[in-house]
């Protein structure tokens, strides 16, 4: 007898970009949030775009302490009551504009940790960052993984083994190289992109998923794109190459997301 396909592990990239993340994802006992780097009232009509609402979801974890990750964190928290998880170094550099969180709803997740919400299992990991303290999560329901990795300058070989084989993958795009190296920011500005603090390109966020990727890979979504130095087009065009290049299946075995810091993704199954 074949096995049905599981559509009980859901996910929607709510929002990925430099200007605002946010993440939402479901099994049947939990809803959960990633960032909520946009005003809440933005959540909350991309949570509607889904058939999905605020009042639903009973956790919120945060990666890093950047504006583009927890802008909305403090309006969601104090109106919706939800429990949030941050590690401690992040809750410590949280910035005053998140506003007043009530302790009961503050609880530490540190780096390298597994933590069981109901039916669902999530990994933290450190990332390279200029944060304090960035970390990322891997999401485990009854064996499917769902891989969440933007925010770094570099991916270790550590972390790639980590996070080998996930069926499906969020992956950074932050930039074109030629775009970044010819655009308007200052050379300071993209010394700290290019760094090993900074972001992923396109093509460094492509070559490292493709080292993690394997046969239950199904989907790969490129995230975090630069409003100003990078193009969706760009991005996938260069991802699906570097793919082909290594005779890796895509449009065969897996495929290519965009993501978008305004529509989110259709609520998928992992």
């Amino acid at each position: 007898m074949n096995r049905q396909i599981n559509n009980d592990f859901r996910v929607s990239i709510l929002a990925s970009g430099s200007s605002g993340n946010c993440t939402y994802i479901e099994t049947p006992k939990r809803k959960i949030l990633v960032d909520c780097g946009l005003s809440g009232k933005k959540i909350a009509e991309l949570m509607k775009s889904i058939n999905r609402d605020l009042s639903e979801v009973d956790s919120i974890l945060v990666t890093h302490e950047h504006r583009d990750h927890v802008h909305g964190l403090g309006v969601l928290a104090r109106k919706y009551g939800m429990d949030l998880f941050a590690n401690e170094k992040t809750w410590n550099a949280m910035p005053d504009s998140v506003g007043k969180i009530k302790t009961e709803q503050k609880n530490i997740f540190e780096m390298g940790q597994v933590m069981t919400f109901g039916d669902l299992d999530v990994v933290s990991f450190g990332v390279s960052h200029d944060a304090v303290a960035p970390q990322f999560y891997t999401f485990q329901y009854e064996g499917k993984q769902f891989v969440m990795l933007t925010d770094t300058g570099y991916v270790s070989d550590r972390l790639r083994g980590l996070l080998q084989n996930a069926d499906a993958y969020l992956i950074e795009s932050n930039h074109d190289l030629e775009l970044l190296r010819m655009g308007r920011y200052p050379w300071s500005l993209k010394q700290r992109i290019l760094g090993d603090e900074g972001h992923l390109s396109n093509d460094d966020g492509a070559l490292a998923v493709a080292e993690m990727l394997g046969d239950r890979t199904k989907r790969i979504y490129l995230g975090h794109l630069s409003r100003d130095n990078n193009i969706k087009q760009l991005a996938r065009e260069t991802a699906e190459g570097i793919f082909r290049i290594k005779d890796l299946g895509v449009d065969k075995e897996f495929h290519v997301y965009d993501t978008d810091p305004g529509i989110a993704t259709e609520l998928f199954s992992v």
